[in-house]
């Protein structure tokens, strides 16, 4: 496959996708809603309908031959890129499957913040080749960043999994402040 082709492919699945967002957040309000601000489905469908632009925008590219990308016909991947690329592809399915359970056996799962650092140490000793100090502090500043970030500025709550218990006496404490 070469890298026009890609671009193509790509940018088809992104419209298709753009596409879909916006129909299924408009099932909510996607204007100004009189006294509460913008209607559940807003940010996700006007963010969906810029990405769509974006994406009808590469297309015109590609189909004009606008741009280096658009005349590029070397391979998308050059050889010997195709495995990592897919040990990767596979590492993140398994960090998926490990946040919320795969259904066997009653597994519930370790939550996010217990499978994004295995991800990110699998990623960076095994794929990248760092170094045990990097890869740990890196494991273990990215998750707290992340929980910081979420819970207590956005107060988005991420799946917790079988960990849920432990993070009780951090929710006590944040909100006793």
């Amino acid at each position: 496959m070469t890298v026009r082709t890609a671009e193509l492919l790509m940018g088809l699945a992104m419209a298709v996708l753009s596409g879909y967002f916006m129909w299924k957040s408009a099932e909510l309000p996607i204007m100004w809603v009189q006294g509460v601000g913008p209607g559940g489905g807003a940010w996700p469908f006007w963010l969906s309908l810029v990405m769509l632009l974006s994406t009808l925008w590469i297309l015109f590219n590609w189909a004009f031959r606008i741009g280096a990308i658009a005349n590029n016909e070397e391979p998308l991947f050059e050889a010997g890129m195709f495995t990592p690329v897919a040990l990767v592809a596979l590492a993140l399915t398994g960090c998926i499957a490990l946040i919320e359970g795969i259904g066997i056996g009653g597994f519930k799962g370790i939550g996010f913040y217990g499978a994004l650092p295995l991800f990110i140490i699998f990623y960076l000793k095994v794929i990248g080749s760092h170094t045990w100090v990097s890869t740990l502090t890196t494991a273990i500043v990215v998750p707290v960043l992340t929980f910081v970030f979420f819970e207590v500025l956005l107060q988005i709550s991420l799946p917790k999994g079988m960990t849920e218990p432990l993070f009780l006496p951090i929710y006590a404490f944040i909100y006793s402040l």
